[in-house]
């Protein structure tokens, strides 16, 4: 099965397909359930793996690991895998890029940050001379095999957003991202550079970029989109919300039964199906006798 090319096949179709940010292997559990794709948040994992901001703290090997058990537990999804800059040096980016595409990944996004580097939408970051980025890209378009490559600028200059987009759509990468992009207007314009190329948009809540449906940007132009964050943010404020409650309750847990909370017959049943989904034909029954 081509991944890749699966996953090539769904951009191409009408309408601006939707990947959703998880951050460990619970969150993904959850996404499964609403969306077919999921898109490997960079600013998930650091948060959820280190307990650290996405400033460039991830390891290569760890990221291979949890796509690796991503692609384990769901053998059907759209996995688009947030690479950062290739991990600095041309050729380890490569060298993810094979081992990324052999376990699975259906693609990757490059950017073009200079260390130290920061989260998309956050103010200070720098970008790599153009040369020596698209060299960097090149390299990973003559590695992958059939693994979709988003090409990303994070240039912040309108002159240089303009061209650095215009130069991005030019190579041979499948789509194009520019990240951080701050209105509407500059979408359109962004949509005339590229041409026909295919563009992806990054929604994070709180971030510099308006909040569009899916509709909106179908109608702007917008072949994809990822939304980094949804699961990260909506667990930081269940997880405190309930924390606050335990405490006012003086320890006394919420009944499960009310239907209101999630208990171990819900949370069992969730990750079961990561078992069942290999299977052509589930059991009425995963293996902890819950039915699926």
């Amino acid at each position: 099965m081509s991944y890749g090319n699966t996953l090539r096949e769904e951009i191409v179709q009408p309408g601006t397909t939707p990947l959703i940010g998880v951050y460990d292997m619970y969150s993904a559990s959850v996404a499964a359930g609403h969306y077919d794709g999921m898109f490997v948040s960079g600013f998930g994992f650091a948060a959820s793996y280190y307990g650290l901001p996405d400033i460039g703290f991830i390891a290569w090997p760890d990221m291979m690991a949890f796509v690796q058990r991503l692609r384990g537990a769901f053998p059907r999804h759209h996995l688009l895998v947030d690479i950062d800059d290739g991990y600095v040096d041309a050729e380890v980016a490569c060298h993810v890029v094979e081992g990324l595409e052999r376990i699975g990944a259906s693609g990757v996004i490059l950017e073009d940050q200079k260390r130290p580097r920061r989260c998309g939408h956050a103010d200070g970051k720098q970008v790599l001379p153009l040369e020596e980025y698209l060299e960097k890209l090149d390299m990973v378009l003559a590695t992958r095999k059939d693994l979709v490559v988003v090409a990303r600028t994070d240039a912040t200059e309108e002159a240089d957003i303009l061209r650095r987009a215009e130069a991005l759509a030019a190579t041979d990468a499948d789509v194009v991202l520019i990240d951080g992009v701050r209105s509407v207007e500059w979408i359109e314009r962004i949509r005339a550079v590229v041409g026909g190329k295919p563009l992806l948009f990054n929604q994070i809540a709180g971030g510099k970029s308006p909040r569009l449906s899916l509709s909106e940007l179908t109608d702007l132009g917008i072949d994809v989109a990822i939304y980094s964050t949804p699961c990260l943010f909506a667990a930081h404020r269940a997880i405190d919300t309930a924390l606050a409650e335990l405490r006012l309750a003086d320890g006394r847990l919420p009944a499960a039964e009310d239907g209101q909370e999630i208990g171990v017959t819900e949370s069992t049943r969730l990750v079961a199906k990561n078992i069942a989904r290999h299977h052509a034909q589930p059991a009425a029954r995963d293996s902890a006798g819950v039915i699926a």
